[in-house]
């Protein structure tokens, strides 16, 4: 009775209601909140009330378990620090449960702010930390994402186990049209109405190949572009049109009906406009009173659109869940490689190496550099880079690029332009979007060993192309940059994860499996989207997709300094609790002629500048310990000396470290000994040249205008 009454609760198939919602009223969500401080209890309940959703409270971790034995929520917001059982001991509780384990869990702490118990806490099951005092738009935006994804999931079982009633019912109905055929002429009218507006097939057919039909509803016509007449003429018409990879599934599912009384297969269908369908086919057995001997009955539903979208989310969680590793995985390699990129610029400067160090040195650089690389193509791809947008001409970009493109291609592969005869604007990062259509370009080579035509075209869309249900089809204007090769082609089987970072169809040797990965990573944190099409033999096209701007066009950037290091004065605090990043930026800073003083964390650091160190510029890392991070210790440093310069580094662009390129200059890690120099000496006004440098815009590197020199940014570029 309890299944029924929940069967009974589901909503009405798309078409046989006016309204298919109307019957089931609209869905609310519940939310637990768990603290011991009634303050924060009412702080909480208060950001959620207009959300309309319904609040459960609980004091206590016990009182929040007891409730989870018999109630459901959509989330649960959960304070770490407890008397009794505290947050981490509740999340463990939680997550074992298999009734709770996938609800999502959000901390709430005013205490636990550094990066050990941030990691405990995702450790230990949570989606997310907010910290205490409670900002309301943000807890609210938070809770409001994670309800919504509750209810749709809610809602996709709804639907699905509607669906399934509504099959059951029809087949019943027609069972007994089967039975009574006096009650079948009577309620024929009706029945047809039904099926009609319906999207599904039902069917009798034989169970012997070529599964011979017998009977088909009129609206297969609207399925698959064939009358019933089509179907009924040859008997082996419907097998004939089976994707040939899927035939023996519907044999052996059919032929297992004997045993079983019933079956179940999906499998692919070439319809009357020769593209391939996804049908769901069931069927059972039928009774001797109803059919002949070795019949069936069933139905046939499309879900070739429920198909692709749950691989489109499954695609999307999978690229979602890399991302999140190899962002991890790169910032904490940043670090490693500022320890040894400092070291290298320091060995390099002494004096007196023979020929043999000197090759040491060079090699130890090349693999430097070299996993510096490869951490800003992971980072890319994570969309954790730095990015310096300006709004630059797509068009002009691409001109004085192509040349470098001509060279990158060889001889044998001829570069055509196509691009659109209106202004493209787009706010986006020059040297990442040259470095995007390099990778795409070299990968277009090596899919034309023989040589062949690479054309890059721009057009302006009001609608984007190519992509749905991506989040991305909104209003335009939209630019579309595609590069097409006319290769070799991608395999099928190749498509779905020619994105993800290190997979690649190349031999061993030839490719990092990287640069698609930058390429979607930083389209994604451009706010745009990339779609490919390809054919066996004959040859791919990417599709970029951006977002047109309506900015003023911004000037290109003065051609990097080039040669030694630019020596300074000055003295400089450095704060930064990696003792060893630590060590070798005190021991670069003093060769290049800074005093330094230095501090483990920002309350060090204060604790210097309140008892009056003189100091000209702060160089600190944007992620440290201690519930104080570099972008807090600059506001409060610059509030208490405003003519105090600031420096920012990071290894990743985290929540943190996109304040600080709002506000504060930023140097991404790992840093070289002249990249540092010059933005020393940029900012204290003491360059090689002895002349003050005007600063660049606060947090910005500029970059990439229209007709700009981008010889700098392309010697970058890095291809994998």
């Amino acid at each position: 009775m309890a299944r029924e009454r929940a069967r009974n609760d589901l909503p009405a198939a798309s078409g046989f209601f006016a309204d298919p919602r109307a019957e089931l009223g609209p869905l609310r969500g519940r939310v637990l909140i768990v603290d011991d401080d009634e303050r924060n209890l009412f702080a909480a309940t208060s950001a959620l009330e207009e959300l309309g959703h319904e609040i459960v409270l609980a004091r206590s971790g016990e009182e929040a378990l007891k409730r989870l034995l018999h109630e459901d929520f959509a989330v649960i917001l959960l304070d770490l620090h407890m008397p009794g059982m505290d947050g981490y001991e509740t999340a463990g509780f939680i997550r074992q449960r298999r009734k709770t384990s996938h609800i999502p869990i959000v901390f709430l702490t005013a205490v636990f702010r550094d990066e050990a118990h941030l990691f405990q806490a995702y450790s230990a099951g949570a989606v997310d930390v907010v910290f205490k005092p409670i900002d309301p738009f943000i807890l609210r935006s938070k809770v409001q994402v994670l309800i919504d994804l509750h209810m749709k999931t809610v809602e996709v079982q709804r639907q699905g186990a509607h669906r399934e009633r509504l099959l059951a019912e029809n087949a019943r109905v027609h069972k007994e049209k089967l039975e009574a055929e006096q009650a079948l002429r009577r309620s024929e009218e009706r029945q047809q109405a039904i099926l009609k507006s319906l999207p599904i097939v039902f069917h009798s057919r034989s169970m012997e190949p070529p599964y011979r039909p017998l009977f088909l509803s009129g609206n297969v016509e609207a399925l698959t572009g064939f009358t019933p007449e089509d179907f009924l003429a040859e008997a082996d018409f419907g097998s004939s049109r089976i994707h040939p990879d899927d035939l023996e599934t519907l044999v052996q599912a059919v032929a297992g009906a004997a045993q079983r009384g019933g079956y179940s297969c999906e499998f692919r269908w070439r319809c009357a406009d020769g593209e391939y369908r996804r049908f769901l086919d069931q069927g059972i057995l039928a009774p001797p009173a109803l059919g002949g001997p070795g019949e069936v009955i069933g139905a046939l539903l499309d879900v070739t659109e429920r198909h692709s979208l749950e691989e489109q989310l499954a695609q999307a969680r999978k690229m979602e869940s890399v991302g999140q590793l190899t962002g991890g995985v790169a910032h904490d390699f940043n670090n490693l490689l500022t320890v040894i990129i400092g070291n290298l610029d320091l060995l390099a400067r002494r004096p007196g190496h023979d020929e043999r160090t000197e090759r040491q040195l060079t090699a130890m650089r090349y693999a430097a550099d070299r996993g510096r690389s490869l951490t800003r193509q992971l980072l890319a791809f994570s969309r954790r880079q730095h990015l310096s947008p300006v709004t630059l001409d797509v068009n002009a970009l691409i001109i004085n690029f192509s040349s470098l493109l001509k060279q990158a291609v060889g001889d044998a592969v001829t570069v055509e332009l196509d691009l659109a005869d209106v202004q493209l604007k787009a706010h986006v990062d020059a040297a990442q979007l040259e470095t995007a259509l390099l990778n795409l370009a070299v990968n277009a080579r090596d899919a034309m060993p023989q040589g062949g035509r690479l054309t890059i075209r721009t057009r302006l869309m009001d609608r984007p192309l190519g992509v749905r249900a991506s989040g991305h089809d909104g209003p335009g204007p939209w630019i579309g940059v595609e590069v097409t090769d006319t290769g070799v082609g991608i395999p099928s089987s190749a498509l779905e994860r020619i994105f993800e970072p290190f997979f690649t169809t190349k031999d061993v040797g030839k490719g990092s499996g990287l640069g698609l990965s930058q390429v979607y990573g930083f389209v994604q944190q451009s706010g745009g989207y990339i779609t490919v099409d390809s054919e066996p033999a004959k040859g791919s096209s990417f599709r970029l997709m951006l977002k047109m701007s309506d900015r003023e066009l911004e000037l290109a950037p003065e051609a990097a300094q080039q040669g030694a290091p630019a020596s300074g004065s000055g003295r400089v605090l450095v704060v930064e609790d990696d003792p060893q990043v630590l060590a070798v930026t005190v021991q670069v800073l003093r060769e290049l002629g800074y005093e330094v003083v230095t501090a483990a964390n920002a309350q060090a650091a204060m604790e210097r500048l309140e008892a009056g160190e003189p100091v000209d510029l702060l160089f600190s890392d944007v992620v440290m310990p201690g519930g104080c991070n570099g972008v807090e210790l600059a506001r409060r440093a610059t509030a208490m000396r405003p003519n105090l310069k600031v420096l920012l580094s990071s290894g990743y662009v985290g929540e943190a470290a996109a304040m600080a390129a709002e506000a504060f200059e930023l140097i991404d890690k790992p840093y070289e000994q002249a990249s540092l120099a010059a933005r020393l000496a940029q900012l204290l006004g003491d360059g090689a040249s002895g002349r003050k440098r005007k600063p660049a815009s606060p947090g910005r590197s500029r970059g990439g205008g229209a007709g700009g020199d981008h010889a700098p940014r392309a010697q970058r570029a890095q291809v994998s």
